[in-house]
């Protein structure tokens, strides 16, 4: 049996766990001593994986607590871990589980039946999401079965909502009373950012002479160093820049107005336009020109095409024009 140990270093914070691994010894850092405890439960799982052949009989709350610490190690926000610990309590109180052995194929589809009850099937596919991760990590450590299976419910696509070209053209005609409210809204339809990443622009990210602007993903904690920006765009943002004190670090010196948004919209016709509308315009304005979905994958910085498909772009359009190639004035 190949056992990993913890121990400290002096005059240096944190805990390390260390072990041998094909002869050689190594260690990893960690910031408090019940992560390294945690990190050698899985080091020392992982290192007798020949050793240990059968489900191991574990308590749920101690299961629960090993899957927290996992979590943590793996440097999960605690906003997503207090989202997994939701879906498990969820999955406790429907099933009311007293230890490993309790995990079965029934007591997971008997989970879904009752949890369909209550919520919808978009919320019903988050705890889905939630419990799949949970079993692949259990069933890696021999918690449960490998062979178990939850699979997401089908649900009905929704259209996806989006301005067209004129409506954009509007839509910044009317904002020009809101100068900072025009420019986010020109962002917004020429970068597909999110509001957030917009207001997080600082005049440092632009580089004027090559057209191009780094940008966070926020949500995703990902930089994009070199997002590319029309020139037009660029243009109005080196004459928008141009007009702000010196010494101004970030591009827009103030909020977000949700009152100024309400009354462009409602003059717009629109009073349920959404600001995260104009990233799904901005995606459908670029299949409707014939960009492919990678590109624009990319440049959303999304994780799959389907999200960018199915969530953010418009295709009713594209449809139309695809159909209206058909020769059937010809065929007439």
């Amino acid at each position: 049996m190949k056992k990993p140990w913890i121990y400290k270093r002096s005059n240096v914070k944190g805990w390390w766990c260390g072990w041998y691994e094909n002869g050689k010894r190594k260690a990893k850092a960690l910031p408090t001593k019940a992560l390294a405890e945690h990190f050698r439960h899985i080091k020392y799982a992982q290192l007798n994986s020949d050793v240990f052949t059968s489900v191991v009989d574990f308590d749920w709350h101690q299961i629960v607590d090993e899957y927290k610490r996992y979590k943590q190690v793996e440097g999960l926000e605690e906003s997503s871990i207090y989202e997994v610990t939701l879906t498990l309590r969820h999955y406790e109180r429907l099933v009311n589980p007293n230890s490993s052995k309790d995990i079965t194929q029934q007591s997971l589809d008997n989970f879904v039946l009752k949890r369909s009850g209550e919520i919808g099937k978009n919320t019903l596919n988050k705890d889905i999401k939630n419990l799949h991760a949970f079993l692949k990590w259990a069933s890696k450590n021999r918690f449960v079965a490998p062979d178990l299976k939850i699979k997401k419910v089908k649900v009905a696509p929704k259209p996806v909502t989006s301005l067209s070209a004129q409506q954009v053209k509007k839509l910044i005609k009317i904002a020009s009373m809101y100068p900072t409210l025009r420019l986010r809204i020109l962002l917004a339809v020429t970068t597909g950012l999110r509001r957030g990443d917009i207001e997080a622009i600082q005049i440092g990210d632009i580089q004027f002479d090559r057209n191009i602007i780094a940008t966070q993903n926020r949500k995703a904690k990902k930089v994009m160093p070199e997002r590319p920006i029309p020139e037009p765009m660029m243009t109005e943002l080196s004459n928008y820049v141009a007009t702000l004190p010196e010494g101004q670090a970030r591009i827009f010196p103030d909020k977000f107005s949700p009152k100024r948004w309400e009354k462009v919209r409602r003059a717009m016709g629109l009073p349920k336009l959404q600001f995260h509308t104009l990233r799904k315009t901005f995606a459908s304005l670029l299949a409707q020109k014939g960009v492919s979905t990678a590109v624009t994958q990319r440049l959303l910085e999304h994780s799959s095409p389907q999200l960018t498909n199915d969530v953010y772009t418009n295709v009713d359009p594209v449809l139309r024009q695809a159909v209206g190639l058909l020769p059937v004035a010809d065929w007439l």
